[in-house]
């Protein structure tokens, strides 16, 4: 079947040349949505990925800190009876929120280091979490150059500080009691 090359409404597209195969293709769009697709694509997957990387590793600090913070309020309100080893196994237990895939988190549940400094009857407690991030090739590769990342990824170190009395309370306990039952 001959393909017409005049238009729907009679006239012909080109009258004063005759119809030649070249003309039929400069006028073929049918292809063109596929080439924007091909070209568009791949900057789509490259700025999901660019926007996705910093939202993990802001959710893993975030539960690091989270982590950090409860330990702190365990250590500063600590009863004698709860070890050192439990501190541990609660502050794993927490930081299991993190999932072990590579944008989150990498190294199981080994590479998470815990320091506790302070605890039964100090005025304040610190409560240190690191745990290392495998970052995506792309940023992996500029965190490398840059000098920022380790061979196991990026190392997030988060920290967090507890006072057990403000500086400005003056007085033990049992003058808060003398003074109120007064």
């Amino acid at each position: 079947m001959r393909r017409s090359t005049e238009p729907r409404s009679g006239r012909r597209a080109f009258p004063n040349r005759k119809a030649t195969t070249l003309h039929l293709l400069v006028r073929e769009e049918r292809g063109q949505s596929s080439v924007e697709a091909a070209l568009l694509l791949p900057s789509l997957l490259i700025v999901f990925a660019v926007l996705l990387e910093p939202t993990c590793i802001l959710y893993t600090r975030a539960v690091m800190a989270e982590t950090a913070s409860e330990l702190c309020r365990i250590l500063v309100t600590r009863r004698s009876d709860i070890t050192d080893a439990q501190l541990l196994a609660f502050a794993r237990r927490r930081l299991a929120a993190v999932p072990e895939t590579a944008p989150f988190h990498g190294g199981g549940e080994g590479d998470w280091s815990v320091e506790t400094t302070g605890g039964e009857g100090d005025a304040s407690v610190a409560v240190t979490v690191r745990g290392h991030v495998p970052l995506l090739p792309l940023f992996s590769l500029v965190g490398r150059a840059l000098g920022v990342v380790g061979e196991e990824g990026l190392l997030l170190t988060v920290t967090s500080e507890e006072r057990l009395r403000p500086e400005w309370l003056e007085g033990g306990y049992d003058d808060w009691v003398s003074m109120w039952s007064s």
